[in-house]
């Protein structure tokens, strides 16, 4: 099964609390909170996502994170290389050179077709785009219908 990984699942979560408020530094508190994920999971994540250019950090009292750039400016994409690295499903489809059997190889060039539809694809989906498409938050007190499935 191709899949990414619940990390970077959760990176998109965090980024889509970010973008649905975008004039405000939110504390990584309240990202957790809206997310309904672990404060440190969500503290782990901001920092990856800072490092890759994607959310603004604020120190102090009124300190928090904010999108680096507007939801429509950030791909799944980037969102994605910043948890995963490179996008790809082979080694030969991310780059040439990396697989010692590329001279005898007969699908390389298959695998490096579909990793680049797929990647396509990433970047052709926007934070804003995802945001859309995200379900109503429930009421403060309802249940996680993920945690009422579990």
């Amino acid at each position: 099964m191709l899949r990414v990984s619940r990390l970077t699942d959760y990176a998109t979560v965090v980024m889509t609390v970010i973008a649905t408020h975008p004039a405000d530094v939110l504390s990584t508190a309240q990202i957790a909170d809206e997310a309904r994920l672990e404060l440190p999971t969500v503290s782990k994540l901001l920092k990856l996502l800072g490092h890759a250019g994607l959310v603004e950090s604020f120190r102090g009292v009124n300190g928090g994170y904010r999108l680096a750039r507007p939801a429509e400016a950030i791909s799944l994409a980037d969102i994605v290389e910043a948890l995963e690295g490179p996008i790809g499903l082979t080694e030969c489809s991310i780059a040439q050179g990396h697989c010692d059997r590329h001279a005898q190889c007969g699908v390389s060039g298959s695998w490096q077709s579909v990793s680049g539809a797929i990647d396509g694809v990433l970047r052709g989906m926007t934070l804003a785009q995802m945001l859309a498409g995200r379900p109503a938050a429930p009421a403060k007190g309802a249940a996680n219908p993920a945690q009422a499935n579990a």
